[in-house]
């Protein structure tokens, strides 16, 4: 297309440091880019490939929407410990896209193991 990659994504970057206080460009911004990236693996896999992937990011984004759901009965720190073990579990996969949803088996587990850890350090009481 005539544009060296390193510098497209620079300047990409730059729009979010340069608006990231506009909430609604920046909103309009990111689904531009959702669209985008669509046409662009569309255009790669080709239909039937695009169509199935387009299913299981579908039920992927409502399995997280019921996990957010589920998240906010907790109060803010459970919620932050939450999203905590959420990050390590998301780096421990390489950001794959299933590591993106905790179980609310594992988001209870979470919440009780902060609340009554295994064992206190010495010199912790």
């Amino acid at each position: 297309m005539g544009i060296e990659p390193r510098f497209g994504i620079a300047c990409l970057g730059r729009v979010n440091m340069v608006y990231e206080n506009d909430r609604d460009l920046m909103i309009r911004f990111y689904k531009f880019v959702a669209k985008e990236e669509a046409a662009c693996d569309e255009a790669e896999f080709g239909p039937d490939e695009f169509s199935e992937r387009m299913v299981y990011q579908q039920k992927l984004q409502e399995q997280q929407l019921e996990m957010l759901k589920y998240m906010r009965q907790f109060n803010l720190d459970d919620q932050s410990a939450i999203l905590d073990k959420l990050r390590q579990q998301l780096e421990i996969a390489n950001f794959d896209g299933e590591a993106s949803v905790l179980s609310p088996e594992q988001i209870q587990e979470t919440v009780r193991r902060r609340v009554s850890p295994l064992f206190t350090p010495r010199g912790a009481s």
